[in-house]
């Protein structure tokens, strides 16, 4: 299985994904921010990266800007839920623009998470 960094500042919601990425198989390691996510990034490169968009500190989009220009192949999975005049949509698009493998819009089930990391990875 893979090895997963899970960056997400809610953290019930990275305590979740943790545990439902484990149940899979995968190794995962968590940040909750942007910040201890590239630290993390650099210190052990992953196999994938599943990130928030909206996060203090760092957000996503620069996260995965400042990954991409690092390690250009690193596979990317965007989620997001969205915030206030922000649409979940409009934050995956922008992602999608800067080279992340898949995306997904908060709240998704364990099926769908699955199925993304399966995509990202092949």
């Amino acid at each position: 299985m893979a090895q997963i960094l899970v960056i997400e500042d809610d953290k019930q919601f990275r305590e979740m994904l943790a545990q439902m990425l484990e149940q899979a198989g995968h190794q995962v390691e968590t940040a909750a921010n942007g910040i201890l996510g590239m630290a993390q990034f650099r210190q052990s490169p992953p196999d994938l990266v599943i990130t928030d968009i909206l996060m203090p500190e760092k957000d996503g989009i620069d996260v995965i800007i400042e990954m991409k220009r690092e390690q250009d192949d690193i596979r990317i999975i965007a989620i997001s839920g969205g915030r206030r005049n922000i649409t979940p949509q409009f934050n995956l698009d922008s992602a999608g623009l800067i080279g992340v493998r898949q995306t997904l819009t908060k709240p998704f089930n364990r099926q769908q998470l699955l199925q993304a990391i399966q995509d990202a990875l092949t």
